[in-house]
């Protein structure tokens, strides 16, 4: 009778894929980790038009996976998953670009929207109220709520890519770049704090419907649908909160770019 092998558990499969090249590590890895990208891509495409399809997202979340496991070091002492759904995210947004699939007038309309939250944010000083929008715009509450929706979760506006939004130059990075410190002194330690910080600073200055779908939705990781069960509200409504909510930190932490140091 054939003697059935032991199935190595996972910090042998980390540690025979750190020690060197082995390519049945990594590809027992790649099928353990594999349901983070069906995750992610189901939450991306929730937003997505229907033209988008789910298995090119996981496609191109696997090469985020591959990228993750190549660059994940255990010793930071942070989970790996955490750190390899922002990177297969990232990946599909970075393919998504680059087809550019997003209507020209959906990209207009993101930026006359971003251009108006940072006015008023500036004029204000607090995150304008839908109506204030609206008539900055020159819209009706409704149209506002419509071109909301238009633009939420294109990759326009994610909360992912808020940290590389900045007036000085300086380079795109997301959530997961400050997961993992790979700088050699302590200069890069301290830009990551001040990351965290103006984020976190900029999120609790949220009103509180759009501080706790950004909660809600990051942090603990709901579905759209189940942020609207919580809120009692669609879960379109709840795209157009998300939306409004990012656009508003896009413009909280460009302005403290801008500031002197």
């Amino acid at each position: 009778m054939a003697v059935r092998r032991r199935a190595p558990d996972l910090e042998e499969l980390w540690t025979r894929f750190q020690a060197g090249d082995d390519p049945e590590a990594r590809d027992q890895l790649l099928v353990h980790y594999s349901p983070l990208v069906k995750f992610v891509a189901g939450r991306v495409a929730s937003g997505l038009p229907s033209s988008v399809e789910q298995s090119d997202l996981v496609s191109y979340g696997m090469l985020g996976l591959l990228d993750a496991l190549a660059k994940f070091d255990p010793a930071r002492g942070f989970k790996f998953e955490t750190y390899a759904i922002a990177r297969i995210k990232g990946a599909m947004l970075d393919e998504l670009r680059a087809i550019d699939w997003v209507p020209r007038s959906v990209r207009t309309k993101a930026r006359r929207l971003e251009k108006a939250v940072a006015e008023l944010q500036a004029e204000l000083h607090r995150t304008p109220t839908d109506a204030e929008l609206a008539a900055e715009v020159g819209v009706s509450d409704q149209e506002l709520r419509a071109m909301l929706g238009q633009v939420s979760f294109t990759g326009l506006v994610a909360l992912d890519e808020l940290l590389g939004h900045g007036g000085n130059g300086g380079s795109a990075g997301t959530l997961a770049d400050t997961l993992v410190d790979r700088g050699p002194g302590p200069l890069a330690a301290y830009e990551v704090e001040e990351l965290r910080r103006l984020l976190a600073d900029s999120i609790r200055a949220l009103p509180e419907r759009e501080r706790t779908v950004v909660g809600l939705y990051y942090y603990e990781g709901l579905t759209l649908a189940d942020i609207g069960g919580v809120l009692g509200v669609t879960e379109s409504r709840v795209c157009q909160i998300h939306t409004k909510a990012v656009l508003s930190l896009r413009a909280r932490m460009a302005a403290a770019d801008r500031e002197p140091a």
